[in-house]
């Protein structure tokens, strides 16, 4: 590709944005245009995301016309819940310039279509050839994206029934903006569930999943979420427990013929960790199984395969690009 990508995103102060901007700088195919953030305008990028000091000497801008005149390529929204399509309906955007947003707005069918705009569901291991062709993105969940990789592979065969998972997120899960729950003194040494069985992703996991299993369907009965809270800062650990009568061997090789041209999917058979894929855009997933009941364990890190480096993965998909490009990240390991 000759020319580079220009990129714009809205709402860079927060985690989401700071880690999409660390991955763009460094991206052989991207250029940031700019990030806007009202509150920081005019501030260096550092100011806010110190880690990126002597990295960009970019500042924040609250100017976004160059959304109007066509000179952005792609434009990243990294909003809260709700905010794009308030920012979408507010502001004109080229009708040449792609989306990728990052929030919940669009990812269900029923709001797929919004201000002549079709959004595509961005779980690439779910519908490559689709984001391929696509123009608008609705970035997966965190939490939907890490069950839904370990749990897809069933649907296809037909052998999911009903579930019942556990998950355990980073505080980097709840965002920038303060709350109790978010402050060290309550996070550290603690864990709490939460939203018990109505967490917001899991309309759209159960769209996914309901879509690929054959034979009986899949409900919203079906699917059973305890999430929890974690005293560490990034990363998911999830485990799902389903009644199969298929052998271990045989469930694995299904996974690994499921993933096999998926680069950041890896079915792993030795017990599987947090810290391998933290810093990573990659999703690790390990079986287990004792008599009749399967426990899959899938685990990613929320701000990258959960969020940004995903975003990043589908702009290359859209563009042409190899998606790995630029996220070949080393897990934090130590």
């Amino acid at each position: 590709m000759a020319n580079k990508i220009k990129v714009g995103i809205i709402g860079g102060a927060g985690y989401t944005g700071g880690e999409l901007i660390r991955i763009l700088l460094n991206h052989t195919h991207a250029e940031i245009v700019f990030v806007n953030s009202k509150s920081n305008a005019g501030n260096h990028l550092y100011k806010v995301h110190q880690d990126l000091f002597g990295a960009t000497e970019l500042l924040f801008s609250d100017d976004i016309t160059p959304l109007s005149n066509g000179d952005i390529d792609v434009l990243f929204l990294c909003l809260g819940h709700g905010d794009s399509k308030k920012f979408l309906s507010q502001n004109s955007i080229h009708a040449s310039t792609n989306i990728i947003d990052l929030a919940n707005d669009f990812r269900l069918a029923a709001d797929a279509h919004y201000a002549s705009r079709n959004f595509i569901y961005g779980l690439p291991e779910l519908q490559k050839n689709k984001i391929q062709s696509a123009k608008n993105i609705a970035n997966p969940g965190c939490f939907a994206t890490a069950i839904q990789l370990g749990l897809l592979p069933l649907a296809k065969a037909g052998l999911m029934q009903d579930v019942y998972t556990t998950g355990i997120t980073g505080s980097t899960g709840a965002g920038q903006s303060f709350s109790a729950t978010s402050h060290f003194s309550w996070r550290a040494n603690n864990i709490q569930a939460y939203k018990t069985l109505s967490h917001q992703h899991n309309a759209e996991i159960i769209q996914s999943l309901s879509s690929l299993q054959t034979g009986e369907s899949f409900k919203n009965e079906d699917f059973n979420f305890v999430p929890w809270r974690g005293d560490f800062t990034r990363g998911i650990f999830i485990s799902s427990q389903i009644k199969c009568d298929v052998g271990l061997d045989e469930l694995v090789k299904l996974y690994e013929n499921f993933y096999y041209d998926q680069p950041f999917t890896i079915i792993n058979k030795e017990p599987i960790f947090l810290k391998q894929v933290v810093n990573t855009n990659k999703c690790m997933i390990q079986l287990e199984k004792s008599g009749n009941k399967l426990v899959v364990h899938s685990t990613i890190d929320n701000l990258l395969k959960g969020a940004s480096g995903q975003a990043v993965q589908n702009m290359n998909l859209m563009f042409g690009l190899e998606e790995t490009t630029g996220l070949n990240l080393k897990a934090n390991y130590f």
